[in-house]
């Protein structure tokens, strides 16, 4: 006996389509809010300078690393104000 196949609806603008989800995109890892308090690089990379220091208090903006990828230099700035708990480095 064949398996129908299961259909879900999809709305793009005010219009539902029926589709069927792939085989990815239902092993797929759901989405997850980022955790603010984590810094985490956008890029693999290397980094080049650390500003900061284990328990030194941070504001919005301040500069915390250089992290060289892809031959370009990134800043990574701090999200929030805070103080610096860890440093894995």
């Amino acid at each position: 006996m064949e398996e129908k196949p299961e259909y879900h609806v999809f709305n793009f603008e005010e219009v539902e389509y029926n589709t069927l989800y792939t085989k990815k995109f239902q092993n797929r890892k759901p989405y997850t809010i980022p955790d603010q308090k984590n810094v985490i690089a956008f890029l693999p990379g290397q980094i080049l300078k650390i500003f900061i220091k284990e328990k030194k208090r941070v504001k919005k903006g301040d500069p915390l690393l250089i992290l060289q990828a892809m031959k370009m230099n990134n800043v990574l700035v701090s999200p929030l104000n805070g103080v610096i708990k860890k440093s894995v480095c």
